[in-house]
């Protein structure tokens, strides 16, 4: 069994598919167009950076060409080493075991933190906001990409397999806690057929994907997010 970070929330997705996952990152946003967004609140250039909730290090390379270090948390095991794996050559990368809630850092020590569709999705997450202000530095500013359940087939098909999310419950939650937000209207492109309806298997319950799938044809789907982001 991987070790599991104490106090983590299962991610059935990456968790128990991590290599359809990883079709689900080289698919997601081809124009880049969170990146843009982020750095035009915040660039990263020379700078230390947090990504809570790394996964298999997807994204750790690409913010290592342009930051000074890049520190990699990801609360499974597995995934974790994974992630080390994918950096082994970059020495400004570092990659630990831990939950969002848990930090293994000093305080006042990032620049930049982000998350990507891991951890922050609204209330409950107060452990792990009180984290990141203690390692931001002064100065600092961090991003939250989320899905955007209210818009789209896909916030369709997420609001049928998580029937408990409340949109409007986690819009007043960030409202509360001063973080700004901007739409994303990101997609997906695949290269094949089978790569799409096997992201589609592991993002919704069965019976959803298959609707999901007769709703979708060819390659690509509206992939509807928001970006949030606060300045410490």
């Amino acid at each position: 069994m991987p070790r599991i970070a104490k106090g983590a929330i299962p991610s059935p997705n990456i968790w128990n598919t991590p290599r359809v996952y990883e079709l689900e990152n080289r698919a997601v946003d081809p124009e880049g167009a969170a990146e843009a967004a982020m750095r035009a609140v915040r660039p990263w250039d020379g700078a230390t950076v947090l990504d809570i909730g790394c996964g298999t290090g997807y994204h750790l390379p690409g913010l290592a060409a342009a930051a000074a270090r890049v520190i990699g948390v990801e609360p499974h095991g597995d995934l974790a080493a994974l992630a080390r794996r994918r950096c082994a050559a970059l020495p400004n990368v570092t990659v630990h075991t831990a939950a969002a809630q848990d930090l293994p850092l000093p305080d006042a020590g990032v620049d930049v933190a982000m998350a990507r569709w891991a951890y922050f999705f609204g209330p409950g997450c107060e452990p792990g906001l009180r984290e990141l202000s203690r390692v931001m530095r002064r100065g600092g500013t961090a991003f939250v990409i989320d899905l955007d359940a209210t818009r789209g087939p896909f916030g369709r098909w997420f609001a049928r397999t998580v029937p408990s999310y409340s949109a409007r419950e986690v819009e007043a939650f960030w409202d509360r806690q001063g973080w700004q937000r901007r739409p994303l209207d990101l997609r997906m492109a695949f290269e094949r057929r089978a790569d799409l309806e096997a992201v589609l298997r592991i993002e919704f319950a069965p019976e959803v994907a298959e609707q999901a799938i007769a709703e979708t044809p060819g390659l690509e789907l509206a992939y509807p997010n928001v970006l949030r982001w606060r300045h410490y």
